[in-house]
């Protein structure tokens, strides 16, 4: 089993601020992460690899610091890792984004299953999984909770739904992305962090992708941001003053007044 696991690197805090001339966040300074719902699509390949054989690789998009979130993911055990980082990929919608690795993954051809997180944290659209498999013409399957069974080309899965769950049979090539169901993520072993700190990771750009910058990053997006801002709080307090009754009355002129009742 060759399996590709898509993982990004998210802000580990919520506590972030938005650049006002690029509608961008601003990552400096700010601790990073692997995206939580990636850590179990990285769990859940390690054990089909383990029980199946085969190969992990791991592949992010991001700035040349998305290098961590990788070799974190070799520590966790994931055998190889790519950096797909190129200033013409930033700025990317999830469907630019889904472009870029879907290139990346027809570069690592072959593979038999893509395992993705279900959503990111940051954007949390749960967008770049199914548009990442319609551009491989791939089936795909969503808010996967337990892989059941993988033979003869075909996996099995239980998915959730709002009502339960259901059970799928899909052909491989296959990509699916999974929820925290589906596994506990195991913590980093001592040989895993020694031989994360030895990898060499790729690093791969728009030309050794064979891609046109145009059709990726902010060029290649379908939407854009036009502005993002923290919406502005405000409160205001107004003491009633008087005896009790006259306090209640005041107060049911101001309710009225405001529409509430």
């Amino acid at each position: 089993m060759n399996i590709i696991v898509c993982l990004k690197q998210v802000p580990g805090t919520t506590a972030v601020k938005i650049d006002p001339q690029t509608n961008t966040l601003v990552r400096q300074g700010i601790e990073s992460i692997i995206n939580p719902f990636d850590t179990y699509a990285v769990e859940e390949a390690v054990r089909i690899k383990e029980k199946h054989g085969g190969k992990v690789t791991v592949i992010t998009m991001g700035p040349p610091q998305a290098e961590t979130a990788l070799r974190e993911a070799i520590s966790r055990g994931a055998d190889e890792a790519v950096l797909l980082t190129d200033r013409a990929f930033g700025g990317a919608d999830t469907w630019a984004t889904a472009r870029t690795l879907a290139q990346a993954i027809l570069k690592l051809t072959p593979y038999d299953l893509i395992i993705c997180g279900r959503q990111t944290i940051d954007g949390d659209t749960g967008q770049v999984g199914p548009e990442m498999a319609e551009m491989l013409g791939v089936p795909f399957i969503a808010y996967v909770s337990q892989i059941e069974e993988i033979s003869n080309n075909k996996i099995r899965v239980r998915r959730m739904i709002e009502e339960g769950h259901e059970v799928i049979e899909a052909d491989l090539p296959a990509a699916i992305t999974v929820s925290k169901e589906i596994n506990l993520p195991r913590l980093p072993s001592l040989r895993g962090i020694s031989r994360s700190r030895s990898a060499k990771i790729p690093a791969w750009g728009a030309a050794e992708l064979g891609i046109d910058p145009a059709t990726v990053g902010l060029s290649g997006s379908s939407t854009q941001v036009i502005k993002i801002f923290f919406p502005q709080r405000v409160s205001q307090a107004e003491m009633l003053t008087g005896s009790p009754e006259s306090q209640a009355e005041k107060l049911v002129e101001k309710l009225k007044g405001a529409s509430l009742i």
